[in-house]
């Protein structure tokens, strides 16, 4: 009998030695948190209180993050400093929007230069679980945009969002 206790309890503690690197990150995690791996459904029914995500900054103190946009993965910058969300054309391409020369006519000033961008709208851009719908974009030509910008036209849709350096936190 003292044998079969010894063998469970020893098969328990192996059992708690493999499941304690993939359990202990969760319970330790702050629950007002969101993680960034995979995006929330944001049309779920049950959504108790706000729903909110945390970037950390990269070593250049930049947000890159993974954004859904119309159903599309893709990375791109936290940009308070950009009026409007800013897509790079190739994006854009791969999102459906296809445009043609003539409706790139909003001049946008970048760190290149003043080039001219397509106005759209994009259907919903989603952060985590952090998502916002009808979001107004411009698609901006060719390379002059290296990464993807998440300025005003998203972050002035949520509840708020905040910085402190070394963490910006969106909330909805």
């Amino acid at each position: 009998a003292s044998l079969v206790r010894l063998v469970v309890a020893c098969s328990l503690f192996a059992a708690l030695a493999f499941a304690l690197p993939f359990v202990a990150p969760r319970l330790l995690r702050d629950p007002a948190s969101a993680e960034l791996a995979a995006p929330a459904d944001p049309d779920a029914a049950a959504v108790s209180g706000p729903r909110r995500v945390t970037i950390d900054a990269d070593t250049r103190g930049s947000f890159l993050t993974l954004a859904v946009i119309d159903g599309f993965e893709t990375r791109a910058v936290i940009d308070t400093g950009a009026t409007m969300v800013a897509l790079t054309e190739a994006t854009a391409g791969k999102i459906g929007i296809h445009l043609p020369r003539d409706a790139f006519t909003q001049p946008i000033a970048t760190a290149n230069g003043v080039v001219y961008a397509a106005p759209v709208t994009l259907s919903r851009v989603q952060v985590g679980n952090v998502s916002v719908v009808g979001v107004k974009a411009t698609v901006v030509p060719g390379d002059a945009l290296g990464i993807n910008l998440l300025g005003m036209t998203f972050l002035r849709r949520l509840t708020k969002f905040e910085s402190t350096g070394t963490q910006i936190t969106l909330t909805q």
